[in-house]
């Protein structure tokens, strides 16, 4: 009978990329056969495959938790002895160069909590592949750079699943006996198995239709529960926004006759790009007033946009390998943002993307998890989906964008999608598009490919009187990271000004390339000497340090231009303050409140752009400037400044907050600035010691016509000790309970809560009846925000390690991919005093020492504990 053997490793193989080999047998078709059944699901598999290349190596057909219960090669029933398993891989001797083989598994998409490779969500059937679950639906060569076309036939049941999807274009359906029915979907474009999709189960779906550039109908769906369709206008609206842009700004057209999207309840990730039939999260589809804020519409246009540019920059032109997974994540984080900028403001949307990378990415950049937007090995890609991956490789792409400039980088793409069109591409296949397109060299520029780590540039500005000249030195470092003592300098572009402080004007916005450890720049002209504005619209990923003083950032404040700059400089103002504070040092808070002042009463000034400005920085950024972080502290600093601000400008800040009220709910950009702004209005009034700041901020609660007013109430009130705290929390939740994703909010809004108890409160909140380890959502609306939350979780007790890891313990027997992201925030310690460190390390250790741990998590606990 066939060998089956069971191994386990003491610890996880690792996977390098300089051991990349191509695939020793490619599959140009497959055709999957469903019987679909939520306990026993039947799946025939029947592959075209063909030799690569000249050698004599067998057939090997992942598979994970799978056993065959038939194997044929060009139609005979092989004999058990004629393969073999070995650790989940099919293994079959053939000679020749081309057959047809077919296998048959059966599946339990119930009993899958992994929620990876086919499996059950609230009367669903529906996949998830990316990165290697297609190898627990069927045997296949699971991996990017084996491209195939996909003829796939559905059977089940009719009335528990309706509505049968899958990729590509329908091509047939029909009724059979029993009352059960079938329908096949056929997809012409090859693609590797991480794009498969399937979806069946009653569903209700808006249509819509979009007509492309060179005239074609496309069929547009979304698929939800009956009772969600009015949620999904929003959605629509992105998507058809989205198709216009990529054919606009990239001339890419979409190329099937339907696109469909579902969603799911239960799902680990945000969404997944699958070809033609895109499977999101619910909570980045459904949206409408009373659920969903303006924060969640913004998701949801951003989210859609970028799973629907994948068509191009992910499907038609996919990655070699994992380690390339930024060639096609980066680029497209990239295109959502420019869409989204163009959707909305572009200025908002510089700061809201550079504050996510700084919280996210740079913390990793910082930490022992750091690793190049290529890495060079891993042990579970699933941990590889990170911050890094993502939006620090969006910034690549944004300055290759910037030192092309439009045209060429356009040039640069279009060849890129020409030249790779159909195939499994390298970052160097993008780079080398971008030099051939742009006419221009970028071989140091691949260093950002290479090194982990976030760049330090500072910069010295010298006045000479004499010469009425100036001169700015920069200096570039970057700290050694896990594998990468020794750095070699970047090329960093830093769009550059100077301010003439007499005239509020400057001589130009220049871009200077540094390319070296040091480098001085001279510019004449300056009989006085001028302020720096540097790095302005945030033109590389860098840690930016200046002498500049603080007359300096509260001019750059009040004049820059350039709206990052300004935003930057009021906020290096208050981080200033803050961070001496904290150091002991009496700095005077006075500046801070009249650059905020200054800010409020200017009415040229965009109101969403104010409320960005005007936002001190969180206590966890506060404490990314710093050697050691202490978490009391740092809010105790904060916490006193706000109050400040608030009680000095009260009278504005309530005159703010009457007069942005809206008579009725609207999307538009005026609209959402103007709630924005009110919200941080309440804040501030909260925060000032008023008297009636609790009263101010339960009538709101009470009177929004809206989520985003009434989550931003409940939130200030969730961080406050009152009676009107406790009674809109009950409201809230006795209003919301039977509404999952809304009931999230409320779960996330404790856990995010600068209240003394937050720890405790979480604590009871993980005993809730509506609390689930089940729905990645629900966890990370809990444990996911209470570990961001730097002072409950970095509690003095130790409880705040406690209760994350006992939750990644118990999860990781569910969802190891959910798990293994809760890890990170432990791997901080060394940012810690001792004790706290200390607690940190024993809770990794003790992770670390569970039996059976999955490879998700041991990876990352491992390289944290180190």
């Amino acid at each position: 009978m066939a060998d089956i053997q069971t191994t386990h490793a003491a610890a996880p193989a690792v996977i390098r990329r300089s051991d990349y080999l191509p695939p020793d047998w490619l599959v140009p078709d497959i055709a999957l056969d469903f019987d679909l059944d939520p306990r026993a699901t039947r799946v025939q598999a029947r592959l075209s495959i063909t030799r690569n290349g000249v050698h004599d190596r067998p057939l090997r057909l992942d598979g994970e938790g799978l056993v065959p219960l038939a194997v044929k090669v060009d139609g005979r029933l092989l004999a058990p002895e004629e393969w073999a398993l070995d650790a989940g891989t099919l293994i079959i001797p053939l000679s020749g160069g081309a057959h047809n083989v077919e296998t048959s598994v059966e599946l339990a998409p119930e009993g899958n909590s992994k929620l990876m490779g086919l499996y059950a969500s609230g009367g669903l059937l529906c996949t998830q592949c990316e990165a290697e679950g297609f190898r627990r639906i069927t045997f296949f060569p699971d991996r990017p750079d084996v491209l195939s076309r996909y003829d796939v036939r559905l059977t089940g049941d009719k009335t528990r699943y309706p509505i049968l999807l899958a990729n590509g274009d329908p091509v047939d359906h029909g009724d059979l006996e029993g009352g059960r029915h079938w329908a096949r979907w056929v997809d012409p474009f090859p693609k590797p198995c991480y794009l498969f999709a399937l979806v069946a189960g009653d569903l209700a779906c808006n249509r819509d239709r979009f007509v492309t550039m060179s005239g074609r109908e496309v069929t547009l769906g979304i698929w939800v529960k009956d009772a969600d369709l009015p949620r999904t206008a929003h959605a629509m609206k992105a998507l058809k926004d989205s198709m216009a842009w990529d054919e606009r700004v990239y001339g890419r057209e979409y190329d099937l006759d339907v696109f469909n999207i579902v969603a799911v309840a239960d799902f680990n990730f945000g969404a997944m790009e699958n070809k033609g039939l895109n499977i999101f999260n619910s909570r980045y589809i459904l949206a409408d007033p009373a659920t969903a804020t303006d924060v969640d519409y913004d998701g949801v246009e951003g989210v859609v946009a970028h799973e629907y540019f994948h068509n191009w920059s992910g499907n038609r032109v996919t990655c070699r390998d994992w380690f390339q997974l930024s060639l096609k994540e980066g680029f497209t984080v990239f295109r959502d943002q420019n869409f989204s900028a163009d959707m909305g403001s572009h200025a908002v949307k510089r700061i809201e993307d550079v504050r996510l990378l700084r919280a996210a990415q740079f913390q990793e950049d910082a930490g022992p998890l750091a690793h190049p937007i290529r890495p060079e090995s891993y042990m579970e890609i699933s941990n590889f989906y990170t911050a890094t991956i993502y939006n620090k490789g969006a910034e690549i792409i944004r300055m290759m964008a910037l030192m092309l400039g439009a045209e060429r980088f356009r040039a640069g793409s279009d060849l890129y999608f020409d030249r790779h069109d159909g195939e499994a591409a390298t970052c160097e296949d993008f780079v080398r598009a971008m030099e051939e397109g742009g006419g221009t060299d970028l071989t140091q520029f691949r260093r950002w490919y290479e090194q982990a780590g976030t760049p330090r540039v500072r910069a010295m500005l010298h006045h000479d009187a004499a010469a009425q000249s100036v001169e700015l030195v920069l200096e570039q470092s970057i700290p050694p990271t896990p594998g990468q003592p020794d750095k070699q300098p970047m090329a960093i572009p830093v769009r550059t000004a100077l301010f003439d402080p007499d005239t509020d004007g400057h001589h130009g916005d220049q871009l200077l390339m540094l390319t070296q450890s040091r480098q001085s720049f001279v510019f004449e002209g300056f009989a006085a000497p001028p302020i720096l504005s540097i790095n302005r619209g945030f033109s590389a990923p860098v840690i930016m340090e200046t002498n500049s003083s603080q007359d300096d950032l509260a001019f750059l404040s009040a004049h820059d231009d350039d709206p990052f700059a300004r935003y930057e400089a009021m906020q290096q103002l208050m981080v200033n303050i803050l961070v001496g504070q904290v150091a002991g040092q009496a700095i005077d808070e006075q500046a801070v409140v009249a650059a905020v002042c200054n800010s409020v009463s200017d009415p040229s000034l965009d109101p969403a752009f104010v409320a960005e400005v005007v936002r001190l920085p969180s206590e966890a950024y506060l404490g990314d400037q710093m050697r050691l972080v202490d978490p009391d502290a740092i809010h105790a600093a904060r916490d006193g400044l706000q109050q400040r601000i608030g009680a000095e400008l009260e009278p504005l800040w309530r005159d703010i907050h009457a007069r942005t009220k809206a008579d009725g709910f609207s999307l538009s950009s005026a609209a959402k600035g103007a709630r924005k702004l009110r919200n941080v209005a309440l804040l501030y009034i909260a925060a000032s010691g008023a008297q009636d700041g609790d009263a101010i901020a339960f009538a709101q609660f009470n009177e929004a016509d809206n989520m985003t007013e009434r989550q931003a109430a409940l939130a200030i009130l969730a961080s406050r000790s009152s009676s009107e705290r406790d009674a809109a929390l009950a409201q809230f939740y006795d209003r919301y309970r039977d509404d999952a994703l809304t009931l999230d909010k409320w779960f996330q809004t404790q856990a995010f809560a600068l209240h003394p108890d937050t720890v405790d409160i979480v604590a009871a909140l993980g005993r809730h009846p509506d609390f689930t380890l089940a729905n990645p959502n629900r966890v990370r609306s809990l444990f996911g925000a209470f570990a961001g939350n730097q002072w409950a979780f970095h509690h003095g007790s130790g409880q705040g390690y406690t209760l994350v890891a006992d939750c990644i313990i118990a999860l990781d027997k569910l969802n190891p991919q959910t798990a293994a992201r809760l890890v990170p925030p432990l791997g901080r310690w060394k940012r810690f005093d001792a004790g706290r460190a200390g607690m940190m390390r024993a809770q990794l250790a003790r992770i670390l020492a569970e039996p059976g741990l999955s490879r998700d998590v041991t990876e990352q606990a491992g390289k944290s504990l180190d």
